[in-house]
């Protein structure tokens, strides 16, 4: 089972109700349910003393409270959500998008043996998915690519996610092995920016940082060629964009992805992207992970922030 956090902020002034997420996961990220909800605890008086504040200046006076990013997300896309529906408007209006837009996801396979992996890249494939990820450093990771390659054809790309669990010679290595599958990117191979740097400088296959993504220095210049942002370690959707900025000043591409999130991360993160404007397919097609979780179709390998204001009509019902 996969915990989330679900914070509720009402305005007594507005009449309105907006919800947000914490998404920790803390086999992945290191950060407890319990210590998520422990730093809302710290921030819930700032809070409540903010009748009238300017959302803008709430957030800030939660960050100097707090520096957990899945606490500060959840408060974020409340305050989003909240402001949408006082305007009666969908956040993505709210951000200065132009229209609700429509991101390109990737697929998602796991680790599953070469024939298995290949069984599920046929099926997206036919689902309309024009990338799929599949997760490497998991034993096996020739036949897997090759399997994969194999079963798709030319028509569709492969995406490598290693978590960072090669080093950085086995990763020159086995990515030069796989020079003619026609990869379309490696995400974390190795990991920490020194060593994505010196992944990166070798092959022509592009690399990205995942978790390597919110360590210190990151915005100096760029390690990579890449960067994979997401709603939760980035503290919500103003984090999202305020990194996506920094990143691209420094000549990183950027995509989004989730921390198997539910449908209000989710939902964020597809508004963020109509400002974002995500440079390769974005990972949020992980709804289908959790039982009972409708309302965002993938069509064609696309996703869409979800109708109604705020950030979705519904989409704290789920939760309970």
């Amino acid at each position: 089972m996969r915990p989330l956090v679900l914070l509720q902020l009402h305005s007594a002034e507005l009449g309105v109700t907006g919800w947000g997420e914490a998404a920790s996961l803390e086999e992945y990220d290191g950060v407890s349910v319990e210590t998520v909800v422990g730093e809302l605890e710290r921030c819930m008086p700032a809070i409540e003393r903010a009748s009238g504040t300017d959302p803008a200046e709430l957030r800030c006076a939660c960050a100097e409270l707090t520096t957990v990013p899945q606490a500060l997300a959840a408060i974020d896309m409340a305050l989003w959500d909240l402001a949408g529906r006082a305007a009666g408007k969908p956040v993505w209006e709210m951000l200065g998008g132009g229209s609700a837009a429509e991101v390109q996801v990737n697929a998602t396979i796991g680790a599953e043996a070469p024939d298995a992996a290949a069984r599920e890249a046929v099926t997206a494939a036919a689902a309309g998915f024009g990338c799929v990820k599949l997760k490497v450093g998991v034993g096996d990771d020739l036949a897997r690519v090759r399997a994969v390659r194999k079963a798709l054809g030319p028509g569709v790309e492969i995406r490598l996610d290693a978590n960072g669990a090669w080093e950085a010679a086995y990763a020159e290595e086995i990515l030069g092995l796989l020079a003619d599958q026609e990869l379309e990117l490696c995400e974390e191979p190795v990991h920490g920016l020194d060593q994505l740097a010196d992944v990166s400088g070798v092959g022509d296959v592009a690399i990205a940082a995942d978790e390597s993504a919110s360590d210190p220095g990151v915005f100096d210049h760029r390690y990579c060629e890449a960067l994979c942002l997401k709603i939760s370690r980035c503290g919500g959707i103003t984090g999202v964009l305020r990194d996506a900025a920094a990143a691209r000043a420094v000549g990183y591409e950027v995509y989004l992805a989730s921390t198997l999130d539910g449908p209000l991360g989710i939902a964020a993160a597809l508004h963020a992207a109509t400002v974002v404007a995500p440079d390769r397919h974005s990972g949020l097609a992980t709804l289908g992970r959790f039982e009972g979780c409708g309302g965002f179709p993938v069509v064609d390998g696309v996703m869409s922030a979800p109708a109604g204001v705020g950030l979705g009509e519904g989409l704290a019902d789920w939760y309970r």
